[in-house]
Parts: C-alpha cells; structure tokens; sequence
C-alpha cells in the first residue's frame, strides 16, 4: 500500500490535454509591380516581417485552477515543474487563439484590397477602351483626308489611303490590350511606333509583338549610307563640276578652298608642290591662285578692290538727252588786282563788305543771271590751291578762266602763277584789264607784259580775248559777259539734268552748328534732299540744300553751285560729289577710299615722290624733271631758270613749271604735287601751311643759298633720269685640257688658265672655234681638291658650268665682269 502510494506520488498528474508545440512564420511574401520611366515596368517580389512580442509571466493572466479534491491541497498534488510547465501551456494556446484572430482579419483585408482593385482594373480597361476607340476613328479620319505619299522606284507617287480596321475587342488578349494601353498613355495612338529604349533582352528580341515595334537602328542607317557611298564609288567618279572663282587681289588658302569647293588640305599640297609653303589662314597673291585654280580645272575670275566704284559714274549720256548749260568760270589774278570786286559788280551785291580786311577768306561760287536770261556761274578763289587740288584729283570743274589784271599795276607774280595752273589745266584764258578808269592805267603794258609769258591776245594778232573793265564804274561788263558766252559757245557746254546728280567738291569746312558743310558744283545730273551721296572718302545723306544767296531749295541742276548739309565728315576741296542708290553703296565706296588713302599716307615719306619719279622714269614712263622755283629777286628766277634749261638732254629734260619771287607757299606745293615734281626754294622758306601740306602729299622741298649748289643737285637728279651703261671687263682666259665625268657632279673640265685670271661667281663664255656657244656662270672652280675664290695665269684648275654639260676638249673658257656705269650730263 505504501508502494503504491509511492508510485502514485511520482507519476506526474496530467491536469490539460496535450498540444503540439510549433512557431508561427513571421515572414509574409507577396509581388509587386514597380513602374519605371519611358514607360518599362517589372514584377519584383517582396517580404513582409512582423515583430515578434513575448508577454512576463506577471503580464499573463493567470489561468483558473481546479478545485483540488477534498482533503488536499494544490502544494500536495502538484509539483513545482508541473506547475511552470502548465503555465507554460496556458499561455500558449492564449496566443495561438490571438495569432488566429489575427490572420483572420488579415485575409479579410486582403479580399477586400483584391476586389477594389479588380473594380479598378475594371475601370481603368473601359476608360483605355473609350480612348482607343476614339483614336481609331480619329486617325481614320485622318488618314482620309490626308493621301498617302509612296515612293516607287526613286519616284514619288499619290496612292488611296488604306482603311484602317479595328480589331475584335475578344480577340485581343490581355497582353494586347496592355501594349495599347501603355502606348495611350505616352502620348501614340494606336498602331503608331516609337523608338526602343534601353537595353534589349533575348526575350524582348523573341516576343513577336516587341519584334514588330522595333526600329531602325543609327547604326543600321550607317551601315546603309556607306554601302551607297562604296556602291557610287565602285559605279565610277562622278564628273566635276567647273566653277567660275572669283579672286581678289589677296585671298586666304581657306577662302580659296571653300569658293573652288575643294578641301583645304589639297589646296595646301597643291601648295606645296610648287614651293609655296602656306598655312590654311595665310594670303597669296592672285597669280598663285590663278595657278592653282587652273591646276583644280576650274576658271578664274579677277577681281581688284578697286572694282567698287566701277559703275559708280554711271553710264555716258546720249545726245538727245543733254541740254546747254551754264558756263563755269573761275577768276583768277593777283592781289588787289579787283577780282571780288569784280563779281561784286557782276552779282549787284556788295561781297567785299563781308570779308575781313576785303581779302577773300575763302572760295565762292556764285551763278549770275544775265539780261539775256542766260546764266554764267563764277567761282572765286582766294589764290590757287583749289584749282590745283581739282586738277591734281582728275576734277575739271572749271570751263573758261579770267585773269583779272589791274591796268594800273601790271603783270604780278601771282598773275604768272595763274596762267601756269591754267595753262596747267588746259582752260581757256579770258584777259580782264581791270581799274581802266584809273589815270596811270595802260593796258598796252599789260598786253605787252603778258607776251612774255606766252599770252597773245587778239589786238596783238593772238587768239586770246581781251576785255577792258572797271569794276568800280561797272564799265565794259557787257562786253565780258558776250565774252565768255562766246568762248561757252565755241566749248559747246551740255549736260543731262535728268539723272543722279554728279558735281565735285570746291570747298568744305565744319560748322559749329551745321556739322560738315561743302560747297558743291553740280556738273551733271540734279542733286535732291533726301539723296545718299559719297564725297570723297565721306558720305551721307542731304539734308538741306542751300544756293548762294542762303536760300533753301529743294534740288540743284547742271552748273549750279550749292551748300550741301548732311556729310559725315569734312571732304578735301576737288574730291568727287555722286548720288549713289544705297546707303551699303555708299560705305563700300567711302571704306575702300579711306583705306587707299591710309595706304599711300604710311608709304610716301618726305623723299618718295621724287624716288617713285625716277622708278617710273626708269621703265621709261617719264623722261622729264618738273620743278618749281622760289626766289628772293627775280633775277636769281632768271639765272636759275636759263642755267637749268641748258641741261636739257633730248633723253631727258628740266620743266619748270613755275618760278615766281617770295616765300613758299600751299600753292607752289599743292603745284608740285598735282605734277610729281619737286620745290626749289632759293634763299626763301616755306611757311608751315606749306610745310605741313608738303609732308602730307610727300613733296620734296630743296633750300639752296649757292646757285652752283642747285644747278649740281638738278644735274644729278637729271643724270639719275638717264639709263645706266653696262661695260663689259674681261678677266682671262682659260683653255679646256681634258674633259672628265664625275659621278654625282656631271662633267667637270680640266683647264689651264692661259691669261689673266679666272674668278668664281664672275661670268664666263665657253668659245669653240671662235664661236659664243654658251654664255653663263660658273658651278664650280677647284684648285687639285680645294675650292678656290680665283685661279691665276699659268696654273690649272678644274671648272664646271652652271646647267650646261656640253663641253669639250680644246674649247676656250673667257672670263669676264660686267659692271653699271652712271651716266651723267
């Protein structure tokens, strides 16, 4: 009994039923449809972990125990074990009802989730539906509007427009109606392709509907492009184009390239190969260029930068379509010979009054109405350096010239001077024996004084008019007046008023509040406000026209002088005036005009007039010196005058084109400069107006106080005119002994020299028989195996010839030297 009680007390008392004992998962997986730009997706799985949470004992509900039997207790039945391992149990199946809960809700949610997004898809399937559909008959309706362009063996033809179709909402599966769903959203209707992107896997390259959406590749078109490059070039070179190149005088090797439409490297070998070595942004000339375009085949065009103003003049006028015009006449004579006073009278205007000191400050011009109707336009001169300036640029503005001499006073230096610019100018001369009212006025004087300067006038049996006049008393005007209307006649004076106004510059000056202001005498054409003009290496647009009583007028005919407002800069008295077309025109004109005359402004210095004389008169362009003198007395004049002209050669010649007593003034040099000549002045200066004027025309002035000095000087200057002699001195002579053959040298003679000497670099003859059969300069002159400067009589020597082989035993070299010998008077 004991035994059994024993037995009892150590078998464990089973108080619950049994369970097994296992661990939830608390990873839930589940996939995921991740979106991508362009338009890529893709299925990625994810994994889902849930926190696990461990309850104390003390946090754990304790469960309800049995009732132990009557007479024990739960100390007595149950052990310590058995009572942590019922807790144990308890609590896990407290969490095992919770964690099923749990999943039940769950799964609950997770139904409610799968049926919204079904409804979703739903939706969204119908919207993608409407969509295409709408697009579908969109692009039909397109499609029959607009033609179809095929193209059909290289032509391009019009076809119908292809019905486009819809499929079967049931046949299309599910993929399809992806692919268009996703093309809708991008923007493309249905049946529309569009590029791939990205990288293209096996399966994309195998999938038939991918395959079709597919496009052409850069690479594939390149490939394309140079199979039908190396199928023309197997086919034969096509035919080259001739081209018509247009070539400046200087022109870039890129410039050059790009107008023959050739590649600049070939352009550089071509170069190349005739020993020019020239960068791609280096000039050539134009006869380079001219090579290489022939040598390219193509045909060469010559262009100069002077080209702009071809056509600038405009066309000759026809006959028909000139009219008579007025005569232009200049006055010309000495100080207070009555010249302004003159005009005055003529004008009924009292211009001395608004001069200072009644000296002309500046130039005039004036037109004259006369009672006839008939119209004579003057031109007032304060001295001569206008006139000069006309003539020096190529300006005739002037038709007949007055030389006013005072009666009373005689021929003066500044009357010589006016008739060596007008003789200079080839104008015809009308006398005006001015202040005959006068008591001591003797015309006869006059006539007899101007016979020494080679002036005949008609009483003296000359052809030159005479007229005797008196300013002051207004007498005998109307005899000059027929005067100059008969030599206008005998000119036959014309000129086209329908046409762009044409006419040169006779002054022009800055005014303060004006701007630049030139004085213009139109000669062909009519001037308008409003035209676009170029006046020498300036240009602009009219603004005002202004006639010589400071009246405004609209516009300027044939032989009227007038003010011109508008210049962009203050032109140079004589420079030409034309209207051009456009405002481009004219800065072309005035661009290449200031750049000639930078040019020639850095070239000419104070000698390089004088030396481009005697270059010309070297090439036989020129065979004369033009001079002007300046002297304290006239008889230094006379003295100097008859010395230079005893030296006059009929090869070469001393002109003297003016030589006149006092100091050197601008019109001795404007004089100069117009003829290319130079200033003698002779115990005389020149003031700086001259000075300046001579160093901006590069006129040379020569100051002498010896006459001999001078008459030296011109001498040399005259013998540097005449051609040099060549004289010819012979050396030696040499005598051919044997003729060897050099490899790499050629034939090379051996010589003994038989009299005087023979000098390397010296010319030399080869004489056979007596006969020149060559005549050149000597490669080589060798001493055994030395080179040598020169071999003397008596001793041998081997010599060859420079680009000549043909030599022989026996044949007889001459040496000789040929030197220049300066001719002189």
């Amino acid at each position: 009994m004991a035994e059994k009680n024993d037995a009892e007390t150590k078998k464990p008392a089973e108080t619950t039923t049994r369970r097994r004992l296992e661990l939830k998962k608390t990873v839930e997986t589940g996939q995921v449809r991740q979106s991508f730009s362009h338009g890529r997706s893709k299925t990625v799985t994810v994994e889902v972990k849930r926190r696990r949470s461990f309850g104390t004992p003390a946090e754990t509900p304790a469960p309800a125990v049995a009732e132990p039997p009557v007479g024990q207790t739960n100390e007595s039945l149950l052990t310590n074990k058995e009572r942590a391992s019922r807790a144990r149990a308890l609590q896990d199946s407290f969490k095992g009802e919770e964690q099923r809960r749990a999943e039940a809700s769950e799964h609950a949610k997770h139904l409610e989730e799968s049926a919204r997004r079904r409804a979703e898809e739903d939706a969204r399937r119908q919207a993608e539906e409407e969509i295409r559909r709408r697009t579908e008959e969109e692009a039909r309706r397109l499609l029959e509007e607009i033609p179809v362009v095929k193209a059909t063996e290289g032509r391009a033809v019009r076809v119908a427009p292809e019905p486009v179709t819809s499929n079967d909402d049931d046949a299309r599966d599910k993929k399809g109606v992806k692919t268009d769903a996703k093309k809708t959203r991008l923007g493309l209707a249905k049946g529309e392709e569009r590029r791939r992107t990205g990288k293209l896997t096996v399966t994309q390259a195998l999938d038939s509907e991918t395959a079709e959406e597919r496009v052409r590749s850069l690479a594939s078109v390149r490939r394309a492009r140079e199979r039908e490059r190396q199928r023309q070039l197997a086919a034969g070179p096509r035919e080259k184009q001739v081209r018509d190149v247009v070539v400046p005088e200087t022109i870039t090797v890129q410039d050059l390239a790009n107008r023959m439409a050739e590649r600049g490297a070939d352009v550089i070998k071509s170069l190349m190969k005739m020993g020019v070595m020239a960068t791609i942004n280096q000039l050539i000339d134009a006869d380079t260029a001219e090579l290489i375009i022939t040598e390219f085949g193509h045909k060469i065009k010559r262009v100069s930068d002077a080209d702009v103003e071809i056509g600038l003049t405009g066309v000759e006028d026809e006959t028909g379509d000139t009219v008579p015009r007025a005569p232009v006449v200049t006055v010309m004579g000495h100080v207070d010979h009555g010249k302004t006073s003159l005009l005055d009278a003529l004008r009924s205007t009292d211009v001395v009054q608004h001069e200072a000191g009644g000296i002309t400050q500046h130039i005039g011009a004036y037109s004259v109405t006369l009672a006839s109707k008939q119209k004579i336009t003057f031109i007032d001169t304060p001295g001569h350096a206008a006139f000069t300036e006309m003539r020096a640029r190529g300006a005739t503005a002037t038709d007949i010239v007055i030389l006013v001499v005072a009666a009373d006073d005689g021929v003066k230096p500044q009357t010589v001077e006016a008739i060596a610019h007008a003789k200079a100018a080839k104008v015809p001369i009308i006398i005006a024996i001015n202040k005959c009212d006068k008591p001591d006025a003797n015309p006869d004087r006059v006539r007899n004084e101007l016979l020494q300067h080679e002036i005949v006038v008609e009483k003296m049996g000359g052809d030159v008019q005479d007229v005797e006049i008196s300013a002051a008393k207004r007498t005998g005007l109307a005899k000059l007046e027929e005067a100059i209307l008969l030599q206008a006649e005998i000119l036959e004076l014309r000129a086209n008023p329908n046409r762009p106004g044409q006419g040169v510059v006779i002054e022009a000056k800055l005014d303060k509040g004006r701007g630049a202001v030139a004085t213009v005498l139109v000669q062909r054409g009519t001037i308008r406000v409003g035209d676009i003009f170029v006046a020498g290496a300036e240009w602009g647009k009219v603004r005002a026209l202004v006639d010589d009583r400071s009246h405004s007028i609209k516009s300027a005919g044939p032989a009227m002088p007038v003010e011109v407002l508008g210049l962009g800069g203050v032109p140079m008295a004589g420079d030409d005036f034309i209207v051009v077309e456009t405002e481009a025109r004219a800065r072309e004109v005035t661009d290449f005009r200031q750049r000639d005359r930078r040019t020639k402004q850095a070239t000419a210095g104070a000698r390089g007039t004088v030396e481009q004389m005697f270059t010309a008169i070297a090439a036989g362009e020129a065979r004369e010196l033009p001079i002007v003198i300046k002297a304290d007395v006239q008889g230094s004049i006379e003295a100097l005058i008859g010395a230079l002209m005893k030296m006059s050669t009929p090869e070469v010649r001393v002109r003297v084109l003016h030589g006149a007593v006092g100091g050197i003034n601008e019109s001795d040099i404007t004089l100069a400069a117009a003829t290319q000549g130079l200033v003698i002045g002779f115990n005389v200066r020149a003031n700086p107006q001259a000075r300046a004027l001579a160093k901006r025309d590069g006129v040379d002035i020569r100051y002498y106080s010896i006459i001999y000095n001078a008459i030296d000087d011109v001498k040399a200057m005259l013998s540097g005119l005449l051609a040099p002699q060549h004289r010819e001195n012979l050396l030696g002579n040499a005598s051919i002994l044997e003729v060897f053959n050099i490899t790499k040298v050629g034939k090379v003679a051996g010589c003994r020299v038989v009299e005087g000497v023979v000098k390397r670099g010296a010319k030399v003859r080869l004489l056979r028989d007596n006969v020149v059969i060559h005549e050149g300069t000597l490669k080589t002159l060798k001493r055994f195996k030395d080179e040598v400067r020169e071999v003397r009589e008596g001793n041998e020597c081997g010599m060859a010839f420079e680009n000549y082989t043909d030599i022989q035993a026996g044949d007889t070299i001459e040496c000789f030297e040929v030197e220049q010998v300066t001719r002189t008077l």
